[in-house]
């Protein structure tokens, strides 16, 4: 895809300067001007709680392809950071495209049927068998991309057992699921003959708290 691409030819001007825009990745401060959205609908009051098993062969259970562009701020503890991310999801792969505020590439992280890879900006590449962790050791902080394929679009893994909450429009208001309290906060404006999906919200695990804001959809 031309927009993961783009990478490669940064990765290969700028190996220099991993260790600033990683820095500033880090650091940059967050504003609330920055979740700012024009056009959004907000969840009603839970009205019901819905308890779900997993389902028998759900780890070859993918969800939906989407492509989309959002901006993601962290905050664990103390330290916060934000930047913006790309992200296409297919069945058979991931790839997200992890960026500072200013646009400069920080990582690409590619999954697939092999595993995941991490590229640096510096052209470092790391190996694992799984993003939560890599991310983890790389970042300081964890990206739940087994869950997230689902959270992301307002629906929880069919892997593990869940709790969801919904409004009185059987939108989700909230998923727990695999230790994480996924809050959403906005959706989309429903268009004709597609659903209204989520367009903010929050991850919390712990002491760390991500907040996502999908600025365009491309559900597939």
């Amino acid at each position: 895809m031309k927009g993961f691409k783009s990478l490669s030819i940064w990765l290969g001007v700028n190996q220099q300067s991993i260790n600033i825009w990683i820095l500033i990745f880090c650091i940059f401060p967050l504003f609330s001007g920055c979740i700012a959205l024009i056009s959004q609908t907000k969840p009603d009051t839970v009205v019901t709680t819905i308890f779900t098993e997993p389902v028998a062969e759900g780890q070859n259970v993918s969800a939906a392809d989407f492509k989309l562009l959002g901006r993601i701020s962290i905050q664990t503890g103390n330290e916060r950071s934000s930047g913006s991310f790309r992200w296409q999801h297919l069945a058979i792969s991931d790839e997200i495209l992890l960026l500072t505020p200013l646009g400069q590439a920080v990582a690409e992280i590619t999954k697939n049927h092999d595993g995941v890879r991490l590229i640096t900006s510096k052209l470092d590449t790391f190996y694992a068998t799984n993003v939560e962790n890599l991310t983890e050791e790389i970042f300081g902080w964890r990206l739940p991309l087994d869950g997230l394929q689902y959270w992301i679009q307002g629906t929880h893994s069919p892997v593990t057992a869940s709790e969801k909450d919904l409004d009185n429009k059987d939108r989700v208001v909230a998923i727990r699921q695999d230790g994480w309290q996924i809050h959403y906060s906005s959706y989309t404006l429903a268009q004709l003959n597609q659903i209204s999906l989520p367009r903010v919200l929050d991850l919390i695990y712990e002491n760390l708290r991500i907040r996502l804001v999908v600025d365009d959809w491309k559900a597939e």
